[in-house]
């Protein structure tokens, strides 16, 4: 089963995942992590290193945020370059949570970040897209 860690701003997180357990029940390798205002990012990313180690059985983990390029986001891409299976999401909403919730089981990091970018509409993007709109710049002298 693939882990989730759901992050964002304030109590973005914890909402998300009290409404998800309030409706489903307890969510296993499911792990919230608001990011307060005044929180460093190097807290952040102690946070979010727990996160990954509550939630990954060894399927990988996918990072569940609010706004592509925030403090989450951002810090959750970091993490995930040192992790194997690893997928950083943002643009999440419930509804989509819900619907996504039944291929945790099912699918691979990477089928799951494909499918749900195509489910989220044009607000839900992941690292891996992004980078594929953006690729790293490469000096000129490094490049031939």
């Amino acid at each position: 089963m693939l882990g989730w860690v759901l992050a964002g701003h304030d109590y973005f997180a914890q909402n998300m995942l009290d409404v998800m357990e309030k409706r489903f029940g307890p969510q296993p390798q499911c792990y919230a992590v608001n990011f307060w205002q005044g929180l460093s990012t190097n807290m952040l990313s102690r946070m979010l290193c727990d996160a990954i180690y509550k939630c990954d059985s060894g399927d990988g983990v996918i990072f569940l945020t609010d706004k592509t390029g925030a403090a989450p986001y951002r810090t959750a891409a970091q993490l995930s370059h040192k992790h194997p299976h690893c997928e950083v999401i943002s643009g999440v909403t419930l509804p989509l949570l819900f619907a996504m919730r039944y291929h945790r089981d099912t699918l691979s990091s990477a089928a799951f970040r494909q499918f749900i970018v195509e489910q989220g509409g044009k607000e839900v993007t992941s690292l891996w897209h992004q980078q594929q709109k953006y690729p790293p710049f490469v000096p000129a002298s490094l490049s031939t």
